[in-house]
């Protein structure tokens, strides 16, 4: 079985077990890359980064973490392009890439489609990526 599966249903909270249920073949679906785990992290696609301080590495395009307080989604540029987006999303707060909603029945799941799918639009300008598929 996938692993982001196996991941999943380990998850106690039943809400959070089953939210995730539903967003893993979404995510999978709006980003146009195969799940894999990465910790306690579900990401979708990879691009390598490099900052001016010579740190460099890799990360998921996008993704999400069924976390014990909330649902996090990792939405990697940033805000700053989507006020319009979030003011009709629903009930949510922001981190820097970080999306956090207690679950996904707070939220308007056709504004998240549109937000990963720009995101990941975005990403791919910027960056090479690639789908590192179902490992």
């Amino acid at each position: 079985m996938h692993k982001a599966h196996d991941f999943i249903n380990t998850i106690e909270n039943k809400t959070r077990r089953q939210d995730a249920s539903t967003l893993l073949p979404l995510m999978q679906e709006w980003s146009a890359y195969q799940a894999y785990l990465a910790g306690s992290m579900i990401g979708f696609g990879e691009y390598h980064y490099k900052y001016d301080s010579g740190r460099e590495g890799d990360f998921f395009v996008t993704g999400f973490s069924p976390r014990k307080q909330n649902m996090a989604i990792y939405i990697m540029p940033g805000f700053s392009h989507y006020t319009e987006l979030l003011a009709s999303l629903g009930k949510h707060k922001l981190g820097k890439s970080c999306l956090y909603i207690n679950k996904l029945a707070d939220i308007d799941l056709a504004v998240l489609e549109k937000l990963v799918k720009a995101s990941v639009v975005e990403m791919q300008r910027k960056y090479v990526c690639i789908d590192r598929g179902a490992m």
